[in-house]
């Protein structure tokens, strides 16, 4: 189902469910609304110094609220998140809502400031882009997935990548590597490169493989995984490693914990050792050369 108004009243109970997570934020540890057929008994309003005077109802499938003190605080549930999450206009409000209360409603972006996505259907991810080298720890700029992989099936790391597997010498690759790759940070946009600059996670985990003997073969088993569906994956600057990047769910288990199951299960699955340094969300990924690189439909664009 795509992301609409109409949507999330259905997946939130005609919007009763936003106000609830809302005034939660405000409230924790409280009962917070109490809906007695189509009306909620006088509530605290946040936006009104806390004072017990929301009052709730839904009125043609949809919940709207005023203020028994206050005339002019009156609106619908949208106008009340707007409030909460401040957001720029009325389509970034649908994918905020969508996003925080995890309804995993389709992204339909059009004419959205930060891409073109010719109306396709996508999902609502994004990554904070570094500039080599590595040491730089300050993002340039914020991508969705479509457009890091147009970065990896172009030509763009080409002749850096094929330098890099000439290198035979450990260290001289290591500081070439380090020095010459942009890369990014796959599980969030960062304000810095940091787990504590995390701005927003993305609800995705970057699993690397490395030293593998057959690049493709495994390519080909984790695209046809029974449990975990590939959003991007593409072979490492080395060549002989690949990056697999999965969509999780961090809403009940944190990053890490996710992480620890997920290497769990794929060294009982494919008896692999995965690199652990993954397990940090501020993760640094480099981008290589891939023509063969693999995207998931719902980000590919025409």
């Amino acid at each position: 189902m795509e992301i609409s108004r109409t949507a999330i009243l259905n997946k939130t109970h005609y919007g009763i469910n936003i106000y609830t997570y809302v005034l939660r934020q405000f409230y924790p540890n409280q009962t917070v609304l109490s809906l007695t057929g189509k009306n909620s008994r006088i509530t605290k309003n946040p936006f009104n110094d806390n004072k017990e005077s929301l009052k709730i109802s839904i009125v043609n499938n949809i919940a709207i609220h005023k203020d028994i003190y206050l005339n002019e605080f009156k609106g619908d549930v949208f106008d009340f998140a707007q409030l909460y999450f401040k957001t720029s206009n009325n389509y970034d409000l649908l994918l905020k809502i969508n996003q925080t209360l995890n309804l995993n409603l389709k992204i339909k972006v059009k004419d959205h400031l930060e891409c073109n996505y010719n109306d396709k259907n996508t999902w609502y991810a994004r990554c904070s882009f570094f500039k080599a080298p590595i040491r730089n720890v300050f993002p340039t700029e914020t991508m969705w997935l479509h457009q890091i992989y147009t970065l990896i099936t172009s030509n763009k790391y080409k002749s850096i990548t094929n330098t890099f597997r000439t290198l035979k010498n450990t260290k001289e690759a290591r500081k070439y590597k380090a020095n010459n790759f942009d890369y990014v940070t796959f599980s969030g946009i960062f304000k810095k490169r940091s787990d504590k600059e995390l701005i927003k996670h993305s609800n995705l985990l970057t699993i690397d493989f490395d030293h593998l003997e057959n690049v493709k073969e495994l390519k080909d088993k984790l695209l046809s995984d029974q449990y975990f569906e590939t959003e991007l994956l593409f072979t490492s600057p080395s060549g002989k490693g690949i990056k697999w990047i999965i969509r999780i769910d961090i809403s009940e288990i944190t990053h890490a914990e996710y992480f620890k199951a997920v290497t769990n299960y794929i060294k009982h699955t494919y008896n692999i050792e995965v690199d652990h340094s993954g397990k940090d969300i501020s993760r640094a990924c480099f981008l290589s050369h891939d023509p063969s690189a693999f995207i998931n439909k719902r980000h590919q664009i025409a």
